[in-house]
């Protein structure tokens, strides 16, 4: 199975605009070239991203630009203990009208293109869900009616990896609904002193919008139309079959993994290696595409023992034995 003429011709478009959508980031955000690829991964394939990070990295700043250049609707939500779910998805209120009272809803931030949920822990589970129906579903359901989110809908989700007092950790279920787990670094010494000269010096330069939401959705459709080999999707499914411990696990897996990834984890995976494929101008999926996307897929769906926490294994440590089940193919 190939890609048709039309959609080859898309695909180059598409890899036009990446190259753009780059350079006008560059022009606001220094550096963080990795997380950029990996958020435009996220937005082409429809997932979502959660990113760690400490504050001061300009994280509300990457997501605004990013608004800005791709002409979307930006909201943030600043998640904290009293943050209500109706603060999230809107409510019911009365209002008076010329044939009496009667209620109107009015949307809440969810109801943007990109939705930053700024520190998303620091909320109780129960407002955390708030986030679920419309992240799997696309819709809001309120007071018994549902209403549809605008398309794309992108939720980019953040947390503080330094202050854990007041914070609530978030569940299996919302975490499995993030497409990425991405870490945010410092910048080096060169990012920084670029920064520097940059933000307090004259006016800064702004983005210029590239393309529209219209044209974002064509360009999932066309990311899910991309074609996978068989040995492809194969891969897929038994590198995330590799997480989860059992009798014949090897033992390296069963001496430091709990839980694994589950189903969601292998439609990421695939959806994640065709977007990055089609972002880069290739017409197939191939191994090497699952390989630059397998860790942040991974990363927040493999729950670690009480062993490996205690050696100081991490997921990333773990990444190399996975990859092995590609190069040994």
């Amino acid at each position: 199975m190939e890609a048709s003429e039309s959609d080859v011709a898309e695909i180059k478009r598409l890899e036009q605009f990446f190259t753009d959508f780059k350079s006008e980031i560059g022009k606001v955000i220094v550096g963080q070239e990795e997380i950029v690829e990996r958020l435009a991964i996220s937005m082409f394939s429809g997932g979502h991203a959660l990113l760690m990070g400490v504050p001061g990295l300009a994280k509300t700043l990457l997501v605004s630009t990013i608004a800005k250049t791709l002409k979307l609707d930006f909201s943030r939500i600043q998640f904290t203990p009293d943050l209500m779910p109706m603060d999230i998805t809107g409510t019911d209120i009365i209002q008076d009208g010329d044939d009496g009272r009667h209620f109107e809803f009015i949307k809440g931030p969810i109801f943007g293109n990109i939705v930053l949920a700024d520190e998303i822990n620091r909320a109780p589970a129960k407002t955390q869900s708030a986030l679920l129906e419309g992240m799997q579903e696309k819709i809001v359901t309120v007071m018994g009616k549902s209403y549809e989110l605008p398309k794309p809908f992108f939720v980019l989700a953040t947390q503080n990896p330094i202050e854990q007092e007041g914070t609530y950790r978030l569940p299996e279920a919302q975490l499995d609904r993030f497409m990425f787990f991405l870490n945010l670094d410092y910048p080096t010494h060169e990012e920084e002193l670029m920064i520097a000269m940059r933000t307090t010096g004259g006016e800064q330069e702004e983005p210029k919008a590239l393309i529209s939401a219209e044209e974002i959705v064509d360009f999932q459709q066309l990311v899910r139309r991309l074609p996978v080999p068989d040995h492809v999707y194969e891969d897929a499914v038994n590198l995330v079959r590799l997480t989860r411990p059992n009798a014949d696990s090897p033992d390296w897996v069963k001496e430091n993994i709990n839980y694994g990834a589950g189903p969601r984890a292998v439609q990421n995976l695939i959806l994640a290696a065709k977007a990055r494929a089609a972002l880069y101008g290739k017409f197939m999926v191939t191994e090497q595409h699952l390989k630059e996307v397998l860790e942040p897929v991974l990363t927040h769906r493999i729950v670690l023992n009480f062993t490996a926490q205690a050696k100081g294994v991490t997921v990333a440590d773990l990444m190399p034995r996975f990859l092995e089940v590609i190069d040994k193919d």
